[in-house]
């Protein structure tokens, strides 16, 4: 149970962010985990805002799993995206080029 704006998703308890459920205009007065936070931009529906502080370095977990690294602090309440966090996962276009590369069959 999360003490937190309905238009926000928790998508699993061990998660540090949460999901726009709809379009948010910068400036929206949101509570988060119990403590109202202000906008500072627009977020998009199914984007990610922080449930709580996440420092440089810190994984950022969402379904429970780590989907990225904080690249710089991540406030309560702001946006968590591409600005601020860097993916953890390979890119699809560069697991095709090694199993082109060693000959494996990318189909």
């Amino acid at each position: 149970m999360t003490d937190s704006d309905p238009r926000l998703l928790l998508l699993s308890q061990c998660d540090n962010v949460l999901v726009a459920r709809e379009p948010l205009e910068a400036g929206l007065t949101l509570t988060i985990e119990g403590q109202d936070c202000t906008l500072d931009r627009s977020i998009g529906m199914g984007h990610k805002i922080a449930r709580q502080p996440i420092e440089p370095g810190e994984k950022v977990v969402k379904y429970g799993v780590s989907i990225g690294t904080a690249t710089a602090r991540i406030p309560q309440g702001m946006h968590a995206h591409v600005h601020n966090l860097k993916s953890d996962y390979t890119a699809s276009q560069t697991l095709d080029a090694a199993r082109i590369a060693s000959g494996e069959n990318s189909s």
